[in-house]
Parts: structure tokens; C-alpha cells; sequence
């Protein structure tokens, strides 16, 4: 097995920098080795893809994505997306019920998408832990990135309905802010309380704080070690989202944004960016009415961040991992035969790790994975 392999003389796009015609990509040890120009020396014994032609761009990124916790064509038995039974599911992770051989992340791969966030639903006002991964691999233990890499939340009508149906708290607005509230004001209980047993002197005095998963997990996002990811379509909800943000300084991420574009200069003040989208789908509920193609293109011309190439990356924590074609990153990178926003183009070939783990064959007209 050859020591490095040499993505070459193709149309390179680092993303973090102008695209180089002619380009070429060092990979070595599962890392990126080099980015260079036409005339660069490929090292002797490495494998050499001839990309000729083709486009090499790193890995697209989903920043909230629920591949693996809603899996395709498995019905009942694959849907772990929502813990339904609690308004307040802080505690429990996405990573305990990836599937990784769902496959949706084989689908991903196919449109050259190689990480994604995983989001638990947006049932619940508090929806649990999110979990940043690659989408190869035989454990989810393996794939992963960041790990937790947010608290998923929700406003709107997503918890009004799940437990307004029930008859049960929250069945409002209202009713979703304040078990949000409750539960962060219950988080700075339980961090001052742990604050004052670790203040006390005498360790004969100490008292065990008993450990409370939910109360942990929402003080990692009072900490500011991940964000609060925050589902919300409509503008007043938007706002709502806003205005807790400020009251408990947390980093906050707006997952969908459809009426971001009305509250955009505030966001961009604000400094928090904004998810977009899915937005190739029906209206499907009211909160969907303004969807609107053009609401990304307002966004970035107000100086909102916006999930397009490397901010993904920075939202979800791994930046330093994915994102870009830079010297230290992961070797994950993607040959395409054309432009990749072009509809027409395909991705060819797929790298993880420096591993080719997908190619396109044109003679049997379908994708071919590598073994696990």
C-alpha cells in the first residue's frame, strides 16, 4: 500500500482560498499533506487519481441533518428522532441511536455530502444532544466529530402540537418558552449549588450534589461549551429564540430560519447564524407560508452567517477537522465531475480518512461503496 495518494491536476477548491487550476492533493496518514499548483512534484511511490478535468472539493457538511436517527425505508423500527414523552429531554443523545447503516449516509455520500449533524426532532421544547459525525463507518463511536455538539430546541408549532394534543404542558407559545425558562433557571440552581459544596473548606462539611443528566447538559450550553440549537420558522419566534439568548448568554443557532430574512439585520447585530432551509419541499404547515428561495441570498447581504462551505463546519465546532482543503485536516474530499452545483455533475469518487470509500461506476450506471 502506497504511503501517500496525489489527487492530481484537477480543479482544486480549497474553499479557504482561490481554486487552483491544474491542482493538486497530498493525502498521508489520513491527513491532508498539501495543497498545491500546477508543477508540483508528486513524491515517488504515491498513488496518483488522475483528476484531469475534474472538480476536488472537500466533503459538503449538513449542519442539521437526522440521518441515522430517522432511517430510511425502515418504518416504525427507525425512527428514534423524537423522545416524545418529556417536554425536557436534555439527557438523552443523538449518538445513542445513530444507525450507521442507515442509508441515508450512503445517499449523502452519493451527493458528496461526508458529515453531518444529527439532530434529535423538534417535538420537544428541549429535544436532547446533538452529535457531530462523519457519515462512514461501521460504529457511530468512529464517525464521530464532536460529541455533544449543541442541545436541540424547539419554538413554534412542533411542541405545541405533540403535547396540545395531549392536553398536557406546553400546548402554547407561552407554555414552550417558560419550560425552556424553568429549565435553564433549574441548570443555574444546580451549577450554584455544585459552586458552593466545592467552595466549602472542610471536606467533612461537604454535601454529594446528586448528578442530574438533564441539569448537566444545559449547563455545558450556560458554559457556552456548545450552542443551543434552536428550530424556529416564523419571525416572532425568531425573536423569541433572540430574546432568551440574551436574558441567559448562551450561543445561539438558528436552525431553519424561514422568516429570518424579516429580523435579519438584529441577527446579524447578534452575531448568530442561521441554518437554512430544507427548502426544495412543500408548504407543508402555516409556519412554512413564507418560504422563500431568496431568503439565504437576504441573509448574507445583511452579513448574517449562513451554512454555505466552510461555515458548516465552524457551526457544528469541527473546522479545525472539515470544511476546507488545508494542510492538517482530514482527508476528506470529494471528486466531482464538474462543477457540483451544477445539477448535471456527479460525485465521482469519495475520500474519508485518506480512504477512497465510494467511486461512481459508469458502466453498471450505479455507486459502488467500499467494504467496511
Amino acid at each position: 500500500m502506497a504511503e501517500s495518494t496525489a489527487i492530481a491536476w484537477g480543479r482544486v477548491v480549497p474553499v479557504e482560498g482561490e481554486p487552483i487550476e491544474g491542482g493538486t492533493v497530498l493525502l498521508r496518514d489520513g491527513k491532508i499533506a498539501a495543497v498545491e499548483g500546477p508543477g508540483f512534484a508528486v513524491p515517488d511511490g504515491a498513488d496518483v487519481v488522475d483528476a484531469t478535468g475534474k472538480w476536488v472539493l472537500p466533503g459538503f457538511i449538513d449542519a442539521h441533518a437526522h440521518a441515522g436517527v430517522h432511517e430510511e425505508a425502515e418504518g416504525w423500527a427507525g425512527q428514534d428522532t423524537n423522545e416524545r414523552t418529556d417536554p425536557n429531554a436534555a439527557h438523552v443523545r443523538a449518538l445513542d441511536a445513530i444507525n450507521p447503516a442507515d442509508e441515508g449516509f450512503r445517499d449523502a455520500i452519493m451527493g458528496g455530502v461526508l458529515a453531518v449533524n444529527v439532530n434529535p426532532g423538534s417535538a420537544n421544547p428541549i429535544g436532547g444532544q446533538t452529535a457531530a459525525i462523519k457519515c462512514w463507518g461501521r460504529t457511530v463511536d468512529e464517525m464521530v466529530l464532536r460529541e455533544p455538539a449543541g442541545v436541540k430546541s424547539a419554538l413554534g408549532e412542533n411542541p405545541k402540537r405533540t403535547y396540545g394534543e395531549r392536553n398536557e404542558t406546553p400546548s402554547t407559545r407561552l407554555g414552550t418558552a417558560a419550560v425552556i425558562r424553568g429549565a435553564f433557571v433549574a441548570a443555574l440552581n444546580y451549577q450554584a449549588k455544585l459552586a458552593a459544596e466545592a467552595a466549602k473548606d472542610s471536606s467533612s462539611e461537604r454535601s454529594v450534589v446528586e448528578r442530574d443528566l438533564k441539569l448537566e447538559a444545559l449547563s455545558r450550553v450556560l458554559r457556552r461549551e456548545i450552542p443551543w440549537r434552536q428550530h424556529c420558522h416564523r419571525a416572532d419566534d425568531i425573536a423569541t429564540a433572540m430574546r432568551m439568548a440574551r436574558e441567559f448568554g448562551y450561543d445561539l443557532v438558528i436552525d431553519h430560519g424561514t422568516e429570518a430574512y424579516l429580523l435579519a439585520d438584529q441577527i446579524a447585530a447578534a452575531s448568530i447564524p442561521v441554518i437554512i432551509g430544507p427548502l426544495f419541499t412543500s408548504r407543508s404547515k402555516v409556519e412554512l407560508r413564507n418560504r422563500s428561495l431568496a431568503n439565504p441570498g437576504r441573509l448574507a447581504a445583511a452579513g448574517v452567517t449562513i451554512a454555505i462551505t466552510i461555515n458548516p463546519a465552524r457551526i457544528i465546532g469541527c473546522a479545525d477537522r472539515i470544511g476546507s482543503l488545508s494542510p492538517g485536516k482530514d482527508a476528506d474530499l470529494v471528486i466531482w465531475s464538474g462543477d457540483p452545483l451544477d445539477v448535471m455533475s456527479r460525485a465521482e469518487r469519495a475520500f474519508v480518512d485518506g480512504r477512497e470509500i465510494y467511486r461512481y461506476d459508469y458502466d453498471r450506471r450505479e455507486g459502488v461503496f467500499a467494504d467496511l
